[in-house]
């Protein structure tokens, strides 16, 4: 069982693992008598355990903190109904907590959590966050960005070479059309061959009749 997963409710004694989360309350498990059971987001209130600060003279200490503080010290946890016994504890576990925003009951709720913890061996500590990569990596690939726009920059190179070519493939049409006039041309001349033996014709029919 996980520390992250430990949630308090209000309204409902103990603690509880958070099962699962819904739109409108969440399933949760009770770590005393083990029952599953759905509660209501709309009449209760969720307060995962590691999400908890807590008020010191100085800044604000998570949770995790006291905690620690309770369980390397060697103090006998005090009853839970002497609130006198409870802040003279924590005076001595933990010092620098603000007791005049921090109440008995809040001090009452600590001791009820840190003992409920340690009887079902829940290891106290935070969930562990990744880490960031390092500014120098980061300063390392925007150096490398001005590479990326000289290879853009050269792909315009090309594209002129490729408009120089065009007059070449441009001359290609020009040969097609003095071929295309070649055939022509040798039917004209073939034309004007055969047209005087037309005209030829009539010149042997008049002879005939003046023969006659």
């Amino acid at each position: 069982m996980e520390y992250s997963k430990i949630v308090a409710v209000t309204g409902l004694p103990g603690l509880y693992e958070l099962i699962n989360s819904k739109t409108d309350g969440a399933i949760v498990r009770s770590l005393d008598d083990k029952s599953t059971r759905f509660v209501s987001g709309r009449i209760h209130q969720f307060s995962h355990l590691e999400s908890i600060e807590v008020y010191t003279v100085k800044e604000n200490v998570n949770l995790v903190d006291i905690l620690k503080a309770m369980e390397s010290s060697s103090e006998k946890l005090p009853e839970e109904k002497n609130d006198a016994d409870i802040k003279k504890y924590f005076q001595k576990v933990y010092a620098d907590l603000d007791f005049e925003r921090v109440y008995n009951s809040d001090l009452k709720k600590m001791v009820k959590w840190f003992s409920a913890l340690k009887k079902h061996n829940i290891e106290i500590k935070l969930t562990e966050v990744e880490e960031e990569p390092a500014v120098e990596e980061v300063v390392e690939k925007k150096k490398e960005k001005p590479v990326a726009v000289v290879t853009v920059e050269e792909k315009p190179k090309a594209a002129k070479k490729a408009k120089a070519e065009k007059p070449v493939a441009e001359e290609k049409p020009k040969a097609k059309k003095t071929e295309k006039k070649k055939p022509q041309e040798k039917k004209k001349k073939a034309e004007k061959k055969e047209k005087p033996t037309t005209k030829e014709k009539p010149k042997k029919a008049a002879a005939k009749k003046k023969s006659k």
